[in-house]
C-alpha cells in the first residue's frame, strides 16, 4: 500500500501552491496526495469554489500528478454569540481530522507562511497572550493522532506569489479577507501596511518573536511538570505543597494542572483568582467552564459533570470484568477504570461477576496489610477524603469489599505479584466505554 499525505486545499493562493508543490514532489517519490476541501457553507460563493476545486483536482490528474480530492460539508451553524472565525476554524481542524483519517493519510500539510506567523503573534499580544500564545504557530504539532505541518512557515508570501506566477496556478479569491468586521482582516488591510512601512523588518522579527517564545513556553512546560509531580497526585493539587513554590511558579504550575484535569486552558480571570484565593482558603469552590473546582483540607479537586444517567436512573448492581479498560456506569453516574499493574492489585479474576452497592453504613475497610479493619466514616476522615470523592459504587466481589471510591482497594484483596492484577479508579462524569 503506497503512503499517503494530505493537504488543506481550499483552493486559495497559498493552499494552490501548497497543494502543486507536493503533487510534484510526490509524482517523483511515488507518494499519494489527498486534497481536503472544506465547505463551510458561510460563503454564497462556496459551491463555486468547490467545483473550482474539483476541476483543478482533475486537470492535475490527467496529467499525471497522484491526486484525489476528499470534501467535507459543514452542516451546522454557529451559535447565537458565538465568534464566526473562531467557529469555522474549529469546525475546519475538526473536518479535516476526520478527513485525513478516512484517506488513510499520514500527515496534514497546511499553508501558512511567515506573514501569517507574523499577524498570529500581533494578535495574540494584542489579546494579552501568555507565552503559548505569542509562540503563533507550530511547524509541526501531533493532536488526536494527526500530525500537522506548516512546511512554509519561515516562507515569505514574495515566494509564494512568485510561485503562482511562476506555474499558472489559478485560484480563487475568497471575498471575506476583505470584511473588517473580522480581527485578522483588520490587522492585514488597516494595521499591516502602516507597521511594515514604518518597520519593514517586522515580519522577519514577528515570527523570529514566535520561534523564542515557542522555546520559552517549552520549558516552561518541563518545569510545570517537575512541579506537578512534587504538587500533585490522582485526586488533586496539594495546595500547601504549591504555596511552598514562588509566585511565577505557582501560576505556571496550576495553568498546568488545569489544563490536564479539564482538557482545556483555563480562563485567565479564574487562574488570577485562584492564585489571590487559594493560600488563604481552607474550604470553597469555584465554577469552571468544564465543571466546578473544590477545596478540601488543603486538596484542589476538579470535579467533572455528572455523566447523564439512564432512563430508568436505576444504578446498575452488577458488572462484568473481563479485562483492563474503562466501563461506563450511567447509572451510577460515571465511569470505573480498570488498570493493570505488577504488584499491588486485584486478581483479575475476582472480577469476572462484581456487585455494585451503595453505602450502607456497616462497610469495614482494611486501609493496609497489617491494619485493623475500620468503618467507612472513619477510614474516609483519617484520609481526608472529601463528601464528593466518596461518591460512586462500593465494588464486592463474592461478598468480599473490594473497592471504595476515594480509598481505593482493600487490603484484604490485594494478591500476589505474577498474577494478573489490577486497580480500580472510580470517575464521576463522562467516560469511555470499553472495547
Amino acid at each position: 500500500m503506497r503512503r499517503c499525505i494530505a493537504v488543506a486545499y481550499s483552493g486559495g493562493r497559498d493552499s494552490t501552491a501548497l497543494l502543486h508543490a507536493t503533487l510534484v514532489q510526490a509524482a517523483a517519490i511515488g507518494i499519494d496526495v489527498v486534497a481536503l476541501h472544506v465547505h463551510h457553507g458561510l460563503s454564497p460563493n462556496a459551491d463555486q469554489w468547490l467545483a473550482h476545486c474539483q476541476a483543478q483536482c482533475v486537470r492535475w490528474a490527467r496529467r499525471g500528478l497522484p491526486v484525489r480530492l476528499l470534501t467535507r460539508r459543514l452542516t451546522e451553524r454557529p451559535a447565537r454569540g458565538d465568534s464566526i472565525e473562531a467557529w469555522a476554524r474549529r469546525e475546519r481542524y475538526r473536518a479535516l481530522r476526520e478527513a485525513a483519517v478516512e484517506a488513510g493519510a499520514s500527515a496534514v500539510l497546511l499553508a501558512h507562511h511567515r506573514r501569517d506567523q507574523a499577524e498570529t503573534v500581533l494578535l495574540q499580544a494584542l489579546r494579552g497572550a501568555g507565552p503559548a500564545g505569542l509562540a503563533g504557530m507550530p511547524a509541526r504539532v501531533e493532536r488526536d493522532g494527526v500530525v500537522w505541518l506548516r512546511p512554509w512557515l519561515a516562507r515569505p508570501r514574495s515566494e509564494i506569489e512568485a510561485y503562482v506566477r511562476r506555474h499558472r496556478l489559478t485560484h480563487i479569491d475568497d471575498e471575506s479577507n476583505t470584511d473588517t468586521r473580522f480581527a485578522r482582516n483588520r490587522l492585514r488591510l488597516d494595521v499591516w501596511p502602516a507597521l511594515s512601512g514604518a518597520f519593514p523588518d517586522a515580519e522577519v522579527t514577528l515570527a523570529a518573536t514566535a520561534a523564542w517564545a515557542a522555546q520559552a513556553n517549552e520549558a516552561l512546560g518541563e518545569l510545570a511538570e517537575l512541579d506537578l509531580g512534587a504538587t500533585s497526585n490522582e485526586r488533586g493539587l496539594d495546595v500547601p505543597a504549591w504555596c511552598a513554590l514562588s509566585t511565577a511558579r505557582r501560576s505556571n504550575v496550576l495553568r498546568a494542572w488545569l489544563r490536564r484535569a479539564a482538557g482545556d486552558a483555563a480562563p485567565a480571570s479564574l487562574v488570577l483568582r485562584l492564585l489571590d484565593e487559594l493560600p488563604a482558603q481552607r474550604s470553597a469552590r469555584w465554577p469552571h467552564p468544564a465543571g466546578e473546582l473544590r477545596l478540601y483540607r488543603g486538596l484542589l479537586s476538579f470535579i467533572k459533570p455528572q455523566l447523564a444517567r439512564t432512563a430508568t436512573t436505576t444504578p446498575e448492581a452488577t458488572l462484568q470484568v473481563r479485562r483492563a479498560g474503562t466501563y461506563r456506569l450511567p447509572g451510577w453516574g460515571g465511569s470505573l477504570h480498570v488498570v493493570r499493574v505488577r504488584e499491588g492489585g486485584v486478581p483479575l479474576a475476582w472480577l469476572g461477576q462484581i456487585e455494585l452497592r451503595a453505602r450502607a453504613g456497616a462497610e469495614q475497610f482494611q486501609a493496609g496489610i497489617g491494619r485493623p479493619p475500620r468503618s467507612l466514616k472513619k477510614q474516609f476522615q483519617g484520609a481526608g477524603v472529601a463528601a464528593w470523592e466518596r461518591a460512586g459504587p462500593i465494588v464486592y466481589s463474592g461478598g468480599q469489599l473490594v473497592f471504595v471510591p476515594g480509598l481505593g482497594l482493600d487490603a484484604r484483596v490485594i494478591g500476589l505479584p505474577g498474577q494478573p492484577l489490577v486497580t480500580l479508579r472510580w470517575e464521576a462524569g463522562q467516560g469511555r466505554a470499553a472495547t
